[in-house]
Parts: structure tokens; C-alpha cells; sequence
């Protein structure tokens, strides 16, 4: 296991949004946006069990995520890894609202999904010098 770089750490911590990886039963790669944090030290996200996500979770493991900062997308954080822990019901639950406070305010309307948590393989932060205002 690799450790979490401290920056993407911290785009994790942040109501920065997310470009999660995984691959369909054919192995071409599927991404979608979804919310992120950190849990027990391992970076996580949510969904529900019948997505797309979670069918091809449930069948290969191996993820990918880019953080984009939403003060300045230029400030990103990679980290490709594999899911080694769900955790279902009332803790995942919790944990589900906690995501939702962060980036609505307010708790989670589904009350229902399942959260994965990541063992990082290899991760690292990008800032890129450009502005993050256009002319």
C-alpha cells in the first residue's frame, strides 16, 4: 500500500469533486463524478449498490480518481488503487451524510448506498500555472 499524498489528502477533505475509474465486464474504462472524503485513512466514495459503479466494483476492484479542485481546477490529485473494504447500513449511512453536509449543507435525501474504501497503489498532486479565470 502506497501512502496518500498530504495534497490529495486534502482535495479528498474538501467539497472537491470527483472523477472516479472503474472498468466494465469488456475492461474499457468507465468515469463518473461522484463525491469523495477520507475514511479510517483510506480515500472513499458512495453509490448506490445496483449502479454501474458498484456492478463493475463488485466484479473488478481496481479504481482510479482524479480530485479537482473547485477553487482552482489547475489543482488536481490522482490516485489509482483497488476497493478493500464496503461498508453498508447505518455506518455507511453516517458516513453518507457526513459526504452530503460537506458539499449540500444538509444530510443525504436516499436514505440508502454503500461505501468503498481505497487502498491507494500510487497517488500524487498536479498545479498547473495557468489562472483559473478565462481573458
Amino acid at each position: 500500500m502506497a501512502d496518500l499524498d498530504p495534497q490529495v489528502r486534502e482535495l479528498l477533505e474538501g467539497p472537491n469533486f470527483v472523477s472516479l475509474a472503474t472498468l466494465t465486464a469488456e475492461g474499457a474504462p468507465h468515469a463518473t463524478t461522484v463525491w469523495g472524503d477520507v475514511e479510517r485513512g483510506h480515500p472513499c466514495f458512495f453509490t448506490q449498490p445496483s449502479s454501474f459503479k458498484a456492478r463493475n466494483i463488485d466484479r473488478e476492484p481496481r479504481v482510479a480518481m482524479t480530485i479537482f479542485d473547485r477553487e482552482n481546477p489547475y489543482r488536481t490529485g490522482q490516485l489509482r488503487g483497488h476497493v478493500v473494504e464496503t461498508i453498508w447500513e447505518d455506518e455507511a449511512l453516517a458516513i453518507i451524510d457526513r459526504m452530503s453536509r460537506k458539499y449540500t449543507g444538509a444530510d443525504f435525501p436516499m436514505r440508502s448506498g454503500v461505501v468503498y474504501l481505497i487502498e491507494v497503489a500510487a497517488s500524487r498532486f498536479t498545479e498547473l500555472p495557468f489562472a483559473d479565470t478565462p481573458g
